[in-house]
């Protein structure tokens, strides 16, 4: 049997060992994502998600607990999502010009920002507290996301992603996270003025990281 794609995620109590089984997995995070956008966090819930993706309900909690682990597992699979599209845009550029590579980074995020059902709410993390004991809240959404793109780079320009570059490449995650939070709610379809001046700001920041060899 070939393997089954799944969400790359602690989140799942079970994980899919079959093709049927792992598309209703993806009905049910799909179905997660389109009721983000329309009621929000706070009103989604595991029964209107088995609605909405033809499901009984027990298919919901045979693989999470609750709605929380339902959207960090979708979280998780954007993570993966992302990491996807920017070797495949790194694969079919292979520039090594570091400005090249924060554009690729910075513009397939935004992309995924105006495009990707649920990511306005839920793009790599929880929009909620987690509850004292909660595993599926240990996380850092930032850390794991600069880890996916301190080894992507570091694989891409040959090499290694120690210490110092996962800190370096962190502290662009932590100021691009804050600036494209303003830029989309200045503007849902993102501030182009506050989206430049994010770029700016990495160009002139990261830039320098990555040209060292």
């Amino acid at each position: 049997m070939d393997p089954v794609s799944q969400p790359n995620t602690p989140a799942l109590r079970r994980a899919p060992v079959q093709q049927r089984s792992a598309e209703r997995l993806a009905r049910i995070l799909d179905a997660c994502a389109e009721l983000l956008d329309e009621t929000g966090y706070e009103q989604l819930s595991t029964r209107a998600v088995a609605v909405r993706a033809g499901v009984p309900i027990g298919s919901v909690y045979r693989f999470f607990s609750n709605k929380r682990a339902m959207a960090d597992a979708l979280a998780h699979r954007n993570l993966d999502s992302y990491g996807e599209r920017i070797t495949a845009r790194l694969a079919a550029r292979p520039s090594t010009c570091p400005t090249d590579l924060i554009d690729t980074v910075l513009d397939e995020y935004i992309a995924m920002k105006r495009s990707v059902p649920g990511f306005g709410l839920v793009d790599f993390g929880v929009p909620a507290p987690a509850e004292a004991g909660d595993p599926h809240g240990a996380a850092d959404p930032n850390r794991l996301v600069a880890d996916r793109l301190s080894d992507l780079l570091a694989e891409h320009l040959g090499r290694t992603a120690d210490a110092t570059l996962r800190r370096q490449v962190l502290v662009g995650v932590e100021a691009t996270d804050a600036l494209l939070h303003l830029a989309f709610r200045t503007d849902p379809a993102g501030d182009q003025a506050l989206i430049s001046e994010t770029r700016l700001l990495l160009h002139a920041y990261l830039g320098p990281v990555l040209d060292r060899g």
